[in-house]
């Protein structure tokens, strides 16, 4: 995926305003070079002169070992895939990392629980595929939610619901999720075809040129204008 500079400045001005870190704070990186959401923990975290703790190697492969190191590490925001951050809500201890943190973030899969109304800090549920950028949507989840949701989209970023026309949905219908706006990459490396089947042109965008990608997933949107994750739409 063709992700130019501009889509990730987008990116990093929005988490930098969102989750702001102070210089000396710490945050983590434990995506993974071959996640993209490593770009997402590092380059905002630089951005701002926070601490970016990496962690060992030997953890690499172990879960629950990974999951030990980032509770010792005092950091004052952090990500977590959604398989870890589920562990961590499930176990009472892991649920108190330390008490520097703020914000615990998470993303990559679909979450499957509503956090604890004591928890003591924010959990942020994120959605976004690689092809525009990491993140499209974000919110934080309270336990009173109802159902689990994916929030609302990030800066400079556009989310359509649209039915099999391309006409968008009412509340509450399931649409399939187009995204738009600053976030959208330039296209797929050397594949025409599929560029032209999932990078198509924003007819609601209101400017020559825009585009928007086809997700091939379902949602909709909630009444207090978040949007509920529902699932593939080939599935």
């Amino acid at each position: 995926v063709m992700v130019e500079r501009a889509n990730l400045a987008n990116l990093v001005g929005w988490h930098c305003e969102t989750f702001p870190l102070q210089p000396g704070e710490r945050t983590a990186s434990m995506a993974g070079m071959a996640f993209d959401a490593c770009t997402w923990e590092i380059w905002p975290a630089l951005s701002m002169g926070a601490t970016l703790a990496l962690p060992p190697r030997a953890a690499a492969g172990d879960p629950a070992q990974l999951l030990q190191w980032w509770q010792a590490q005092e950091l004052h925001s952090g990500f977590l895939v959604t398989a870890l951050a589920e562990i961590a809500l499930q176990d009472a201890a892991a649920a108190k990392p330390g008490r520097a943190l703020r914000s615990l973030l998470t993303g990559g899969d679909r979450l499957n629980r509503l956090p604890d109304a004591a928890l003591p800090f924010e959990l942020v549920n994120n959605y976004g595929p690689t092809e525009t950028t990491v993140v499209a949507t974000s919110g934080t989840l309270r336990a009173d939610d109802g159902a689990v949701h994916i929030g609302r989209p990030i800066a400079n970023t556009a989310i359509y619901l649209l039915d099999a026309h391309g006409e968008p949905v009412p509340q509450g219908v399931a649409g399939e999720l187009y995204i738009g706006g600053a976030s959208v990459a330039r296209d797929y490396l050397n594949r025409a075809e599929l560029t032209a089947e999932r990078f198509l042109d924003d007819p609601f965008a209101g400017r020559e040129g825009a585009r928007m990608y086809r997700s091939g997933d379902l949602a909709r949107w909630r009444g207090d204008g978040r949007i509920e994750f529902l699932g593939r739409n080939d599935h």
